[in-house]
């Protein structure tokens, strides 16, 4: 009589108390222990109504696979971590930025949705926090921008752990696979259209880093220069420190070649070169353009509403986990499902555009890293900032800029 409390009844499909099992899914659904097992798991070559049939009935009972199981079985632990290795040296200095913020959002979806569970770690460049990563049982890692020769991606490959970087890694760094935007293309195409809405000598604000981003960027812009024919004018601060942007673009903006439009690679340059514009007496767009790089809603609702350059992170972060996983899983020919879904993407940022040049243009690469990488588009959202208005009706058209002035004092 007691034993009966605990059997499943076939046709409810449901068990008076304890916590259903595998056997119980099983029984339930009238197939094989190993049948529930691949049709929750996404394995074998099963009909697609078996598949569907066993998930009813295991939604129904409210079975939940057993972590500690699924370890002791398959030795993996479900677990993948994520991280910026880059930006400053504090722990969690990227999560206060809004391309990290959405980038990681949609990395947790993913991984949520292919059964593993996303876990933040800190930035362990040169830290001790390292240990943390010690101590969780990792099936992989994303690594988001990590530097030329970054510690944190050698270390974790040297224990075997496979790691996907979002951004393309420079050096021979021994990444499993990247997602990353296309740089070159990002960046000339948003000189262009400063240089078709009237500017004659671009500027731009860039970082002091090692990463990808940040050179490829400054890389295409001097070589925009280059070709225009115009002397760079540029200004590089480290991007991590939250009072430096400010000062960069006061320092830009002082300088006797002052630029009449900059592009800026990271999301505080857009509100601190208005910000910087204002103190110099400089009317935006009418004496100064601004594009800054950005996934931040808010250069909406500035004055003017600001130009910025959009990386698509909510693409990326999907892209990345799906790469990841289908190393875990050992299915390297499935890469090419990593592909953004449809119209994935979200608000987001600190660092700005993020393009890259073409895959042929690294070199040295095993033929491994060549094959498992994907670029993404990028979308420059024009606004008031980047245009500026005709001249009036009998006017002179405007084609330069009045001599820097100093700033008014500040107030004691």
């Amino acid at each position: 009589m007691t034993a009966a409390k605990h059997q499943v009844t076939r046709g409810t499909g449901r068990r008076t108390s304890g916590r259903a099992g595998i056997r119980d899914v099983a029984a339930a659904a009238g197939v094989s222990i190993t049948t529930v097992s691949d049709a929750l798991n996404g394995k074998g070559r099963l009909p697609d109504a078996t598949r569907r049939h066993v998930r009813t009935v295991a939604d129904r009972l409210g079975y939940r696979p057993s972590a500690a199981a699924r370890t002791l079985r398959t030795g993996k632990s479900g677990l993948i971590g994520l991280t910026v290795t880059t930006y400053g040296e504090e722990p969690f200095t990227f999560t206060e930025f809004a391309y990290f913020a959405e980038m990681a959002r949609a990395a947790t979806s993913a991984a949520l949705a292919r059964g593993y569970a996303l876990v933040i770690l800190p930035a362990a460049s040169q830290h001790r926090e390292f240990d943390v990563w010690s101590n969780v049982a990792l099936d992989g890692t994303v690594v988001i921008d990590p530097s030329d020769h970054d510690p944190v991606v050698t270390e974790l490959v040297r224990q075997g752990i496979p790691v996907v970087s979002d951004g393309r890694p420079g050096g021979s760094l021994p990444v499993t696979a990247w997602v990353d935007n296309d740089h070159e293309a990002a960046v000339t195409g948003l000189l262009d259209h400063l240089a078709a809405g009237g500017a004659r000598r671009i500027g731009l604000l860039t970082g002091t880093s090692t990463d990808t981003y940040t050179r490829l960027s400054t890389t295409a812009y001097l070589s925009w220069c280059e070709r225009a024919g115009q002397d760079p004018v540029y200004e590089a601060y480290p991007a991590h420190d939250p009072c430096a942007s400010a000062v960069a673009a006061d320092r830009l903006l002082a300088r006797p070649d002052r630029p009449d439009a900059v592009y800026g690679l990271f999301d505080p340059n857009g509100t601190d070169l208005l910000a910087a514009a204002r103190r110099y007496g400089l009317g935006v767009p009418e004496d100064l353009l601004i594009v800054c790089c950005s996934e931040s809603s808010v250069y909406a609702t500035t004055e003017p509403p600001v130009t910025t350059l959009s990386l698509k992170p909510g693409r990326i972060g999907t892209a990345v986990i799906h790469l990841l996983i289908d190393a875990i899983e050992g299915s390297a020919g499935s890469a090419g499902r990593a592909g953004p879904p449809p119209g994935g993407q979200g608000p987001g940022q600190q660092r700005g555009a993020r393009p890259v040049p073409p895959a042929g243009r690294q070199h040295g690469q095993p033929h491994a890293f060549q094959q498992n990488h994907q670029v993404m588009p990028t979308e420059l959202i024009v606004r008031a900032s980047s245009q500026r208005p005709a001249p009036s009706a009998g006017g002179p058209p405007r084609t330069t800029v009045a001599a820097p002035r100093t700033p008014p004092a500040a107030d004691q």
